[in-house]
């Protein structure tokens, strides 16, 4: 990606992340045309490199397609930073940088003499990005996680799941890792964006500290609202947005597929009643407790005496916030999905676009994940590092 490109061009990112919330927090920068260089260990780097399908278990040497869909616009710099002369490489690169992000549990980065006052006191407009599950302060933070355990603590994962009428069903496991891409990827862009706006107005960085259970607590909100009303949430699967009135939920279709019904307020589940033919039940749309239980049992019960393809074009003519529920595949071709070009191929593999459009910075062709190293001279050269100086870093194992 050429450093012209995009608002963000003129950014200069240092990424030690590794696996999925700081490269794809990272990955979105990069693909807004700020510099990103991915630094990585001289050993097994960042090991979603191997994590996963990809050209690896085909008995390659190339990299995991979840490494490749993450890491896209980045350059590649192979670092030891336990060594003395991989902490001045990269305090040297960092002298210049306006961000920084690392991963690693709290008080690493110190310990390896690359933390956030190291860098300030050469470089005092320095945005320093830590993502973490539970934060630098408080009793858990040096605890590990997942994004499971933070969804679990965050008390999210009480809250998805199934209801039958009288017991809920077990928690669900998302097939979309919330904690790291809400919290661990969007989240840190918040701040990050923030604190670069602020360290150009006054010259002064900051330490953005993200914890992915802060951010995924801060986004419950309407368990906290069920929460301050009733002292605690409805039981998973019985609240307003979980499936607890028949207007939104989800329905068996007769080929054991399903639809999504969002007919929330009055006018869309009017209609939806009448597509169906049940005007009757047009009163009954949030309907609670024993009535709710009877309508929803009577619209599941109409629903799934036909197949999905009978019901999409009923639907869709009525406009009352009932589609069909896609699987991927399915969504990859989607006529809406297609026109708004968000399936792209980088480098041979087929990955998603940036998300956001902006009429500005129309989305140009993007450069592959890099393999790793594969930018360490050019990088320590702008860096003011000779030939010479590369060589010696290279024959001692910095690089």
């Amino acid at each position: 990606m050429t450093e012209t490109r995009g608002p963000l061009a003129g950014l200069r990112i240092l990424d030690v992340t590794r696996l999925l919330p700081g490269p794809v927090a990272t990955m979105h920068l990069a693909d807004l045309g700020a510099e990103v260089i991915k630094i990585e260990d001289t050993g097994a780097g960042d090991y979603a490199r191997a994590m996963g399908p990809g050209e690896r278990e085909a008995g390659g040497n190339g990299d995991s397609l979840f490494f490749r869909l993450v890491n896209r616009n980045k350059k590649s710099l192979r670092l030891d930073l336990k060594q003395a002369a991989g902490v001045e490489v990269f305090l040297r690169l960092a002298q210049d940088a306006d961000v920084i992000f690392e991963s690693f549990r709290p008080g690493v980065v110190d310990k390896l003499g690359i933390g956030y006052e190291a860098v300030r006191a050469i470089n005092p407009r320095i945005v320093y990005c830590a993502i973490t599950g539970y934060g630098q302060t408080g009793p858990w933070a040096d605890q590990a996680g997942h994004d499971i355990n933070y969804l679990a603590t965050a008390g999210l994962l009480d809250q998805i799941g199934s209801h039958d009428g009288e017991h809920s069903g077990p928690p669900a496991i998302p097939n979309l890792q919330i904690g790291d891409l809400l919290g661990g990827a969007l989240t840190p862009l918040l701040g990050v964006l923030a604190a670069v706006i602020g360290a150009k107005a006054t010259g002064r960085g900051s330490h953005v500290d993200v914890a992915m259970t802060d951010a995924v607590l801060a986004h419950t909100i309407f368990p906290l609202v069920t929460t301050l009303v009733h002292g605690r949430p409805a039981p998973r699967g019985a609240d307003l947005l979980t499936g607890g009135v028949p207007c939104y939920g989800v329905y068996r279709t007769a080929d054991a597929r399903y639809l999504a019904v969002g007919a929330l307020e009055p006018k869309f589940w009017q209609a939806l009643c009448a597509a169906i033919g049940r005007p009757d039940l047009a009163p009954f749309g949030l309907a609670m407790g024993s009535k709710g239980r009877e309508v929803k049992a009577e619209l599941g019960g109409l629903l799934a005496s036909q197949p999905l393809a009978h019901w999409e074009p009923i639907f869709a003519a009525a406009d009352c916030c009932v589609t069909p529920i896609l699987r991927l595949d399915e969504a990859m071709a989607h006529p809406q999905i297609v026109a708004r070009e968000m399936l792209v191929e980088v480098g041979g593999t087929q990955q998603y676009a940036p998300p956001c459009k902006l009429s500005a910075w129309p989305w140009a062709a993007a450069t592959p994940a890099p393999a790793a190293g594969a930018d360490s001279e050019s990088v320590l050269q702008a860096a003011g590092y000779v030939e010479a100086d590369i060589a010696r870093l290279r024959a001692s194992g910095v690089i």
